[in-house]
């Protein structure tokens, strides 16, 4: 399992629960801030800073993602952005349109999409992307698709149930299945997580490569199957909502663990509401 799967989890999982809102209970403005911080083998390594906006039926969220600590100083740059707005309906989120900036070292890449009511979408890429047919995401594949960050907001507004599904994922280059199950429920006291409230549910999550541009062999897509990510969602403050407050990941040579460095939410200001994608 690479630290590419262990990012899709957490990130997922950031905009999945923040999300689990019904139309009516989103009325009043308000805005959730949450920071995440994940080790490996005991030392700092990435850190997600996740905004989430609601007024009225709209949400707008995002997600900040780089390297800090021992693995920044030893290992190229690398730092992501994600960024994912629609509306709230009876009948669940309906994504109006995403968008990602992922930086490596000194190169970036941007890409975004807006989605048609028929599942179509958009896509704006750059660089443009010019990937060798085997690479290609065919259109049977795109159909439906959403961004990592859309795709779990939608995944999100199922409650408890959010953990039963296989989300349809599209970073612009790879087309990518992310199935979540759950495993278990347990007591907060238990769970190790500060501040939890009631039951802790814990899912697995673990990914299937479909169609796009993958640069490792097969065999590691294997791996990563058999290894899912584990991930637990506790209730951290008077809402129904499930957050994301820790995760834990066998990789080659250790565990990679997640914890929650900061909950806050507050109502959100003019300027705040302003910001926010229409």
């Amino acid at each position: 399992m690479s630290f590419r799967t262990v990012l899709i989890g957490f990130a997922l999982c950031c905009g999945a629960t923040t999300t689990t809102l019904t139309a009516a209970a989103a009325q009043d403005a308000r805005q959730v801030e949450i920071g995440y911080e994940i080790t490996y083998l005991g030392m700092a390594g990435f850190r997600i800073d996740l905004t989430a906006r609601f007024e009225g039926t709209r949400y707008d969220i995002e997600t900040s993602t780089f390297k800090n600590g021992v693995l920044k100083a030893l290992t190229m740059n690398y730092a992501g952005r994600n960024r994912a707005w629609g509306v709230l309906t009876a009948a669940g989120a309906r994504p109006t349109a995403g968008s990602l900036s992922i930086v490596v070292d000194d190169k970036t890449r941007t890409w975004s999409a807006q989605y048609g009511a028929d599942g179509s979408l958009k896509e704006t890429h750059n660089p443009e992307w010019k990937p060798l047919p085997k690479q290609a995401i065919p259109e049977r594949d795109r159909v439906g698709s959403l961004d990592p960050l859309s795709a779990a907001v939608t995944a999100g507004l199922a409650g408890d149930a959010a953990c039963d599904r296989t989300l349809p994922t599209n970073d612009g280059k790879r087309r990518i299945d992310v199935m979540l199950r759950k495993v278990r429920s347990e007591p907060a006291a238990a769970s190790g997580i500060a501040g939890a409230q009631g039951d802790v549910l814990v899912c697995e999550i673990s990914t299937r490569r479909v169609s796009g541009e993958f640069y490792d062999g097969p065999k590691e897509s294997e791996a990563e199957r058999e290894r899912p990510v584990r991930i637990w969602f506790a209730r951290l403050d008077n809402t129904p909502v499930r957050y994301p407050a820790k995760l834990e990941a066998e990789l080659a040579l250790g565990t990679a663990r997640g914890k929650t460095l900061w909950f806050r939410e507050r109502p959100m200001s003019a300027e705040e509401a302003q910001a926010m994608r229409r």
